[in-house]
Order: C-alpha cells, then structure tokens, then sequence
C-alpha cells in the first residue's frame, strides 16, 4: 500500500465542529465496518511537543463509515458522514459523552431526565426523531452491546427502546466519531434505521494526555470534576497499545420549587415536609470509572492482531416523586383521596385489635409532634404509636417522604480479532466481541409497608437487570476488474453470529415479599420501585446469524454506484432480508450529488420481550397513581390486545448535494424514513380486581396497589422527514491566525400515520402521539465562531432549540408548549508551553433557561423536564491539560 502526504489546511479546519464530507480538506485513517484500522497522525489531542495538527500529515489507505470499499475519502462516500474529532467534542464544559453529543450532532436529542427512574442512570439518546435503539451504535467499527435499561418514564419518543450507554465510552479514548446520517441495515444489521454511529478510538503510538476538569453551576450545585489520561506506547516496528482512563463526580443540582401540596401541609403546621418536595435536576454521580485499551501488534506480513475493550462503572441517585402522609394509598391512607388512616395491626391473631378508621379531621394535617393527650385524630393516632403492636407509616414519615433512588452501573466490553490482506488482494477481518452491562438498583428512604414497623428504610439490593451479548465476525473485500468500469469492482461480504442475553436477578427477599400486614391494605414490597421477585426473575435470550453482500464501484470517473443486501435469521423472530442502493454523482470537481434507498428492521430484544416494571403516573387531575408495565405475552395483556412483538421495519430514502470551494464548504441532505410496526406503550388500561389476583399469581407482588398497566406493543405506523445543512466558511478577518465559521443545523418532522382514535381496538393513546410528533424540537442547530493564532485559541457558539410541547411526566399529564431557547457557549484555551495549555469557558454563559412550567405546583418541577437544552442553566468550567 502506498503512502500518500497530505497537508492539513489549517490547525482551526482539523478541531471544526462537523466536518461533514469536505472535498479535498480532511482524510482520516479510521476502521469502518471491518476494514484495516491504521494508525494516524491526525489525532486531535497533541501526542508529543509536536503535534500533529501543526505538522503534514502521513497518511496511509483510507475507509469511511458507510462503505467496505477500502481507500475511500468522505467526499467519494454516496451517503452523508460526518467527521467529528475527539478535541472538538471534549472543547466543550460537559464531561458526559451523552452531553457532548448533544452539541456536536444536531439531529441528536439527550434530556435531562430528572426524576426519571432509570432513565436518569442511563439517558437514551434520539437521532432524526426515533427510538435510541434506531441508530446502531459501533466502536471501531464493530457491534456495541446494548444497556440493560428499557425507559419507560423519559418522555415517550425513548420509551419502550433498548439501546446502548453511551456514557460508558470514555471522550479521552476517542480519536474522531464517524456519523453516517442514513439507513444502512442491509450493511450493519438490525436497528441501522436513523443511522449509525462509529466511535473510532485513539491509535496514536506515542505520546500521552492529562487532564483537570473543574465546573460548577451558576446556581453554585452540581459542582464537577474529572480527571482523564490517556498515553499509548508502541509495540514492534508498527503496532501500538493505547490506555486511557477518566474518573468524575457530579453532585446534585435542584431547579424546583415547593409543590403545593406539600407546601399546604406546611402552612398548616407540619414541621416534617422536606423542602423542596422534590429535587428536579441532574442526578448525583459517584465513582464514575472508565478504562479502555485499544492495541495492535503485527501478526505476520500484512496482518495485524488487535483488540479494544473498556471496563466503566458508576453510581447515580436522585430523588423521586414525594409521598404525601394525606394520600398515599396503601402507605399512609386507605384511598387516594384521603379517607381514614391506615393501621395495621402487627399481632392479628392475638385477639386484640388496633385502632382503626381514623379519618383526617379538620385540617387533615398530622401536627407534630403528636402528644398523647391531644384531641381528636391526634390523640388515637397517639395511641397507636404508643402500642408496639400497632403501626402507622406515619411514626416515621410524619411529613412524608421522597425516596432516593439510586443505581450502580457496571459495563465491560472486548474484541479481539486478525485482520489484513492476502498476497491475491483479499482483506479479512475476523473478530468476536463480547459485552455485559449491569444495573443494580438500590432505594433508601422508602418503606415495604407490608412489613409495618419490620420494615427497612434502606433497601441496598432490590434487584438486578443485565445484558449480555456476543458476536462473531467474518468480513472479507476484494476487488474485482470489470471491463468498462472506471475502478475495480468492490465486493464485500460476511458473517455475523450475535447471541443476546437479558436477565433479571431477584432483589433481597424484604424488598419484594408480602409482609403481615399484606391482607390489611398495604402494599406489598418497596414501594417506589418494588424489588424483582423470584417469580419474575430469569434469563431471556436469542441468536441470530445473518449474511451480506456489498458492491461498490466507480461506474466512471463522475459516477460511483453502490448496492447491499443482508439476509438474518432469528431464533425468536423469523428471518429477515434488507438492502440498500446508492449513488453519487461528481457534476464537478467541487460539486457532487447523492442519493440513497434502503430498507431496515429493528427486531425487539428479548428484554423489551419479558420486561416488567412498576412506575408512577401522573392523572389527569395531578394525582400521582401507580401503573406497572408487564410483558406483551402475560396472559392479562393478552386479553386487551397484547402479543408477541414483531421485527418494526423501515424504508428510507434521501438526496443531498456536497459543494467545495476556496469560500466555502457545504452539505444539505433531505431524508424521509416510513416506519411499521413501530414499537411503544399501549395505552394505560384500568386493572380490575380479578387481573391484580392474576398479576401476583403471576409473581408481579405489586399489582395489588396498582390503578393500571401498559405493556409494549407493535401499534403505529409513521413517516420522519427532515434536512440536514453542515457548513463551513474560512474567514480572513484578521491577519493573523486562522478563523471559520461552522454552521450545522438539522430539521426533523415526525407524522403517527396509523392512529384512530375511534377505533376501539386502538392501543395508542392521543398522548402518545403527542410525545412522538411534539416532544423533539423540529429545528436544533448550532453556529460556531473559531479563531486560532500562535499559542491561543477561542471559539463563540450559539446553540438554538425551536419550540416543543411536553406532557408533563407522562402521556397523562397536562401539556405544556415550551417556546425557542437560545444558549451561548464560550471557550479560549492558552497553550502557557508545548506541553501545557490552559482552558476556560462557559456553556450557555449567559444562563438562559427554557419557558417556566405553568404546571409547578403539582409536582414541583421549574421547567419541563424534556426542554432539549437541558434545565441547569449556565455551567463555568476551566481545564488544565499536560502533554507529553
């Protein structure tokens, strides 16, 4: 293979932002697909005094996210990549990955989440308006396994969706992200319906990086810190092995105010009323550890052995919805609306009884501290608290309570493989990957009011979900001489052997079990997110094997043509057949068009297949009741309409052109992807007394203090439309140094094309579709000033967020429309020596927040909780980095 120089154009073009496909300007060496993966030198972070940003570069065969077709740059591409590096993803002041998505990617979509259950440990990420688990997430070009979390409270376009946790990737081990902005499941395989994702690690031999990052809120919470390293060493005459690690903290932040409800009870005297309620913001981060190590070594001539893989573990924990003493049914009351106290008697077979039908009386405020002696309710309840043989969760939540939820996350992940090229020409590349990601959930305090006055207030082990995956690779290319055409014909086919695994472990027994107070109207088990009994407990897995063919070539030296067809077979869901053609087409030196048209699937998991969960809604009436989710095949499901879940399949298609010239550089693509048998959440369906018995017959304990149930269902049809603008302009303001411009928008429109909301049968709610049509803003774009002279750098960035409408927590709560949001991030880094640079900086630095929440006062929450540009406000930061 021969070697090609190539001079970068300026430090500024190498760290831009979105470096879509841009003629002439930015060829990486990366892995794409299965391709040779060789090491570059035009990693963004420095490796060494110099630094490959200010240096001409040596670069070696090339191959983009996209295409097999080994020697390929993004402008001969026929679908749209864009090319991010590493340095400008990280020149930003957030330290999650999900976070420095959310910039980078326009199409890309990452909420907050608060006070959202598991989706607050694991945020799902939308790319084009639909599902997480609609993008197919790679890392140096192979399969990354999915999260064992399935949302079911983050706003409904991700609810339902099983896909991989981004923030177990750690940002210093990253060379650049590949993002292909196309269908491409005949290529890459299930779930490639939005696009994929390639997360290209760093390869550099030599050299190393430190960093110190220091942030904090303007409201002075959510105080952060990380601290990163990455250093990579050669092994022979041309491998290399690379480790990096990053370790954070995050605290806690609060954007809320006192619900009024609770604030009620305040005014009438109870002392015991935690303020604020509820703390609506960013979770609590503990522990968080990434490691990686991605090497090579040369395994005889023109082959190389390799392997990647990272291990990452963190603890999250935030609040959930406050537990009000007048209301609580099965905790505190009898029923919902208040009614009488609930007490229970701890000895029942002793023959004396406990005072019962203590209703609330004037008021309806317990006044603490309650004395014996007092009048009326106070005085019984009094009494009760006296008798050892009685309870009332009101000894010890006299105000209430809001649970602490918390999670330990814990990922690994590795490939090894062999890959290179044989004397005839052929490359190969065989792997097998393996991957596990483990959430652990704990509560503290929350009681089992089943077990009354036995009962903790500290439930450390309430059960495990983990997913487990492995895959078997074998990807082969070869060229092929074709009279007639203007390139050899490039054929690439493969092999893919995937096993998947989801398993629920059981909690500790007093996190679930029924207690003595079962029969006496408590709820039995935890009970803000019940623990996992053994019943529900298990292991649910499938295989899959699949085949494809792919076929590129330079028909002439204008037009390059492509084609792709893959055939997968499941065990639990039949076989499936894809495929794709594209088409670029070079009108001149510096403009092409191209287009594409491919089909895709995404087959359910088996998670989204056997999940069950407990989760709590929000009426109509801004009550707060309980709903579970339980499997589609649970015979209670079965009865409104529940089934086993089918493959969802999509037809895609898009058209763009790519312009190049001394005065700018710009892509505009038009996509449209029509969907079937999309994936949700039925409809909330009231549970009547026989379907709680058939629940807990079941082993679902809980059902006994639900008011409804929903289950995932294949129920709407839908069409996605949008464009995609990436631009860049060199300017020549000043005379020294280097600026540009960096524009990179997006517009996506998303349509329920199937709902009937006169049909009966209908699964879907009007709310619902709400969720999937309104919640995303249709237009996210950001437009970046850069300036770099001598040792210092800077760059301005305005990030906009068109309006979205929320409904508040759920599908049920009131809607609210949330107006456009304008946020401005600043940055300037100073290199003080070659090895040491100093960076400060702030994002949304003048602390813009989205629209207030017309709705507060019922849960307590400033903000909708889903607002795109998060609800923090501004966030200050400064970096120390040491290269050397």
């Amino acid at each position: 293979m021969s070697k090609i120089n190539y001079k970068s154009r300026s430090r500024l073009l190498q760290s831009s932002t979105a470096l879509d496909v841009r003629f002439n300007h930015a060829l990486m060496v990366i892995m794409a697909g299965s391709m040779l993966s060789i090491p570059s030198a035009f990693a963004e972070e420095n490796t060494g005094a110099e630094t490959a940003r200010d240096n001409a570069e040596t670069i070696e065969e090339i191959t983009i996210t996209g295409s097999r077709r080994p020697g390929r740059s993004a402008s001969d591409v026929p679908v749209p990549v864009d090319i991010i590096s590493a340095e400008s993803m990280r020149d930003q002041g957030g330290v999650d990955i999900t976070n420095l998505l959310r910039t980078s990617v326009p199409s890309l979509n990452v909420n907050d989440n608060p006070l959202s259950g598991t989706s607050t440990s694991v945020r799902p990420a939308s790319m084009r308006g639909l599902s997480p688990d609609h993008v197919l997430i790679l890392v140096n070009g192979k399969r990354r396994h999915r999260a064992a979390d399935i949302p079911t409270f983050s706003g409904g376009i991700s609810d339902g969706s099983q896909g991989p946790d981004l923030s177990s990737i750690p940002a210093i081990a990253m060379k650049q992200l590949q993002v292909l902005r196309d269908g491409a499941a005949a290529q890459y395989g299930s779930d490639a319906i939005a696009g994929v994702m390639n997360f290209i690690m760093n390869d550099s031999p030599e050299g190393g990086t430190i960093e110190v990052k220091l942030g904090s809120t303007y409201a002075g919470d959510g105080d952060t810190y990380q601290v990163a390293a990455t250093y990579g060493m050669p092994i022979g005459d041309s491998g290399f092995v690379r480790f990096s690690a990053e370790f954070r903290e995050s605290d806690l932040t609060d954007r809320a105010i006192q619900r009024g409800d609770a604030q009620a009870l305040i005014d009438a005297g109870n002392t015991d009323v935690p303020t604020p309620a509820s703390r609506f913001g960013t979770p609590q981060i503990d522990d968080d550890l990434k490691l990686f190590v991605n090497m090579a070594a040369e395994a005889g001539e023109n082959s190389e052995f390799y392997f990647f893989g990272g291990y990452s573990e963190r603890k999250t924990a935030s609040d959930f919805f406050y537990r009000n003493p007048t209301g609580r049914f099965g905790v505190f009351t009898d029923d919902d609306d208040g009614g009488n106290y609930l007490i229970g008697d701890m000895t029942p077979n002793d023959g004396i009884t406990c005072d019962g039908g203590i209703d609330f009386g004037g008021t309806g405020v317990v006044n603490t501290p309650i004395a014996v002696g007092s009048a009326g309710a106070d005085a019984r309840l009094a009494a009760v608290f006296a008798d050892p043989n009685c309870y009332s969760a009101l000894e010890t939540y006299p105000g209430g309570y809001t649970p602490f939820f918390g999670s330990k996350l814990t990922d690994m992940s590795g490939t090894t493989g062999l890959r290179g090229e044989l004397e005839n020409g052929l490359i190969y590349d065989v792997s097998l990957s393996g991957g596990r990601n483990q959430l652990a959930f704990n509560v503290d305090n929350v009681p089992n009011p089943s077990l009354g006055s036995l009962s903790p207030t500290n439930f450390k082990d309430v059960g495990r979900r983990v997913q487990t995956e492995t895959n078997v690779n074998v990807d082969l290319s070869y060229p092929v001489e074709v009279a007639g055409l203007a390139s050899p014909l490039n054929v690439a086919g493969g092999f893919e052997w995937h096993k998947e695994k989801f398993s629920v472990v059981a909690g500790a027994p007093e996190s679930y079990e029924a207690g003595i107070l079962a029969n006496q109207g408590f709820l039995i088990g935890e009970e803000a997110f019940p623990g996992f009994s053994p019943s529900i407990a298990g292991d649910f897995a499938r295989r899959n094997i699949a085949f494809y063919l792919d076929l590129e070539a330079d028909v002439t030296d204008e037009l390059v043509l492509g084609a792709a067809i893959r055939y997968e077979d499941f065990t639990d869901m039949g076989s499936k057949v894809t495929w794709k053609v594209t088409g670029l087409y070079h009108i001149t030196d510096d403009l092409a068009m191209r287009s594409s048209y491919a089909t895709g699937f995404h087959a359910p998991t088996p998670g989204q297949q056997n999940f069950s969960a407990l989760t709590t809604e929000i009426s109509p009436g801004g009550d707060l009741i309980e709903s579970g989710v339980i499997p589609a095949t649970s015979p209670v499901a079965m009865a409104v309409g529940g089934k086993q879940l089918e493959p969802e399949t999509s037809n895609s298609f898009s058209i763009g052109f790519a312009y190049s010239s001394d005065l700018i550089d710009i892509t505009v693509d038009y996509y449209r992807i029509t969907m079937e048998n999309r994936l949700t959440q039925s409809a909330s369906q009231s549970l009547t007394a026989g379907q709680k018995a058939d629940l807990i017959a079941e082993g679902f304990f809980a059902a006994a203090g639900l008011g409804s149930f929903r289950f995932f269902t294949n129920d709407f049809s839908s069409k996605t439309q949008g464009i995609d603008v990436v631009a860049t302009v060199p300017l020549d303001i000043v005379e020294s140094g280097q600026t540009e411009l960096v524009l990179a928008g997006n517009w996506t429109e998303t349509k329920v094309t199937s709902f009937d909301p006169t049909d009966p049968n209908e699964l879907l709610s009007q709310g619902r579709v709400i969720q999937l049509e309104e919640n995303n803003p249709k237009f996210k774009g950001n437009l970046t000033l850069k300036h770099g002279a001598d040792n210092w750098r800077a760059h301005v960035r305005a990030n906009y967020y068109s309006s979205f409408t929320e409904l508040h927590v759920n599908a049920l709560g009131p809607r609210i429309d949330s107006g456009a949001q304008i946020t401005i991030d600043v940055q300037a880094a100073y290199e003080v020596t070659d090895q040491i640079e100093l960076v400060v900086g702030a994002d949304n630095v003048f602390n813009n927040f989205p629209d207030a929440n017309p709705w507060d006062f019922i849960l307590g929450s400033k903000y909708p909780t889903t607002s795109p540009g998060g609800i923090n406000g501004g966030f200050y930061y400064a970096k120390v980095r040491f290269n050397f």
